[in-house]
């Protein structure tokens, strides 16, 4: 029977094989292919495979008759990525009196987002360091941990159980190390260390440096503690390790405590990296000096480190197909059949940018650094994960943004396409929120989420390539409009507080993440303190309590904000209905008002 079944099938697929793929469809998969090949190990921002892929599209813009701009294909920015290792880092344990040396790497190693620093003291536990009050849950109720060194689990309870409090297999933002290490810092920890994987048969090991990457500077030392030293610390302390583990995902109530006949010496010795990387940048010249920037992002994830969805998978390629090799790909098709158009009015400026899942790094530095005058700038198109069109279906945003938006969507021919179309663009979700910040009108072209986002599953062979093609084409009939159309007007369009965030750097305090509504959009081209505001939403607490565009904020309830990942924490821990002050710097001046957070809708 089953090899009859297996016949019939056979015969089956033979007699209907697939249609071939056009020329169109096997030019834009060849480039998604090259940026989400193996040789490319996943293009993370500061890697020489990012480099490799910004001159594959800098000859790319070459072939396709774009002129560079002041000089050159690229525009380079400065970028801090992960940390270096010096000599200095040590850990020693004090355990009823007898000391116990443990050795780098094998037994302890610095978290690569660590500061440096070093302490000598006695430990607290703090279950898995996790403060969330959306779920009812504070590891830190009660609890003194200043000026001390903390100890925690990784990850979030009940982890396996499908149907958990904190999401089961689905990891939130409190499982993530700088969650659990900033915001042990800001209880007012000196030290924190996180012990391996308590729930394999024995113990994980502890991840080498480079797995476990930033880039940030949590500002406290961080290390990662191998579970069976942990466990005789533990047992040191008159405590089973595992039986606090199993009892805090029994009934999710935290047994956090000091630690007695307990004494951490450790000194972590890092620095910051440094490294320029390029958004790469070509210009097709029109009939005028006004210009419409077609653009994506070409980064992504690299090795994952702690910003995987996959967090088993830190270390493997995570190979970006659909983000977002996909749109730069459809940036490059663009780039050829673009330059076709007759009577273009405009210019288009050709980008893809680097740094997008670090924060939007290169769009905001673009923007601040323009290499044409961003007032002649009619609009921004921004493709961001377009290879995985399910049903024929595509996420348009930013059709309020202009004036003409609306009326040149409803006239372009659909492909075959269906659009659900927003007004607002979605603060944070991509690199369009760079150019919305300075009132350029945007587009932001979307196929969806999916299963394999962030993770190494992002595979080339998973895009649905004839729909991209579609919708890659349809942007270009869009582009082809605004180059010799009415110039659209900026339209200050009233977000909703909730929407996608496809970055890393997710806009805190805004639409997306956890805690109350703030309303502020950050400029991730942080300052060297505090969280520099490049917008603040109309309406919003922030906006009502008379916070503006500029600010820097450099305290939030009565803690200091030294960045975004603090105040991400932070806010975190509110609650709508809560009245916090908020101290920025505006002009030079020191300003502090009163924020009345709200609910998220």
């Amino acid at each position: 029977m089953r090899t009859l079944t297996l016949s019939l099938l056979a015969a089956h697929l033979w007699a209907a094989p697939p249609p071939p793929a056009s020329a169109a469809e096997e030019d834009y998969l060849s480039h998604v292919k090259f940026l989400a090949s193996d040789k490319l190990k996943g293009r993370g921002t500061g890697t020489p495979e990012l480099e490799q892929a910004a001159d594959y599209i800098a000859r790319q813009f070459k072939e396709a008759g774009l002129q560079p701009v002041a000089g050159s294909y690229f525009q380079r920015f400065p970028v801090t990525t992960e940390a270096k290792l010096g000599r200095k880092n040590r850990l020693s344990l004090t355990l009823q009196g007898k000391k116990l040396p443990l050795q780098f790497n094998n037994d302890f190693v610095p978290l690569n987002m660590s500061g440096s620093g070093d302490y000598s003291g006695p430990a607290v536990f703090v279950g898995y360091g996790i403060t969330a009050p959306e779920y009812n849950y504070d590891d830190y109720a009660g609890l003194d941990v200043r000026d001390k060194v903390v100890i925690m689990f990784r990850r979030e309870p009940q982890e396996t159980d499908d149907k958990a409090t904190f999401n089961g297999r689905v990891y939130t933002r409190h499982a993530q190390f700088d969650s659990k290490v900033t915001n042990a810092k800001l209880h007012g920890a000196k030290a924190a260390i996180v012990l391996s994987d308590v729930l394999s048969s024995g113990y994980g090991e502890v991840e080498k440096f480079a797995k476990n990457a930033g880039p940030a500077n949590a500002g406290i030392p961080a290390l990662m503690l191998d579970g069976a030293q942990g466990e005789k610390l533990f047992a040191a302390a008159g405590l089973k390790l595992r039986d606090l583990h199993a009892g805090i995902d029994a009934d999710l109530k935290p047994r956090s405590q000091p630690l007695p006949n307990v004494a951490i010496t450790l000194q972590a010795d890092l620095s910051r990296q440094v490294r320029q990387v390029r958004n790469v940048v070509g210009y097709l010249p029109g009939q005028t000096d006004e210009f419409l920037v077609v653009g994506a992002h070409y980064d992504h994830l690299g090795l994952g480190q702690q910003f995987s969805m996959a967090p088993n998978a830190a270390g493997k390629p995570h190979f970006g197909a659909d983000d977002n090799a996909s749109g730069t790909a459809g940036v490059i098709e663009l780039a050829k059949s673009l330059p076709a158009l007759p009577n273009r009015r405009r210019g288009v400026l050709f980008m893809t940018f680097a740094g997008e899942e670090l924060g939007l790094l290169g769009s905001s530095f673009f923007v601040n650094n323009p290499q044409l005058p961003l007032e002649k700038a009619v609009a921004m198109i921004n493709m961001d994960m377009i290879g995985r069109v399910k049903d024929n279906r595509v996420f348009v945003g930013g059709s309020g943004t202009g004036t003409t938006f609306k009326n040149l969507l409803a006239a372009t021919p659909d492909r075959g396409l269906k659009f659900d179309t927003s007004e607002t663009a979605g603060y944070g979700s991509s690199d369009h929120t760079s150019f919305t910040t300075k009132q350029v009108p945007v587009l932001f072209f979307f196929s969806g989420l999916h299963a394999d986002y962030h993770k190494p599953s992002d595979t080339w062979d998973k895009i649905n390539t004839a729909d991209a093609v579609k919708l890659v084409s349809y942007v270009g009939d869009v582009a082809g409009q605004l180059l010799a159309a009415e110039k659209p007007q900026y339209v200050r369009v009233l977000p909703p507080q909730s929407a996608h965030s496809g970055t890393v750097g997710s806009v805190s305090g805004g639409s997306s993440g956890y805690g109350p509504y703030f309303g502020s959009i950050p400029d991730f081209a942080e300052p060297p303190k505090g969280v520099r505001f490049a917008d603040v939403r109309d309406g919003s607490p922030a906006a009502v309590a008379g916070l503006k565009a500029g600010d820097i904020m450099i305290s939030f309830g009565g803690k200091d904000i030294s960045n975004l990942m603090d105040f991400t924490v932070l806010l975190r821990t509110k609650k709508p209905g809560d009245q916090v002050d908020v101290t920025v710097l505006r002009n030079g001046q020191t300003v502090t008002v009163k924020v009345l957070l709200t609910a998220r809708k």
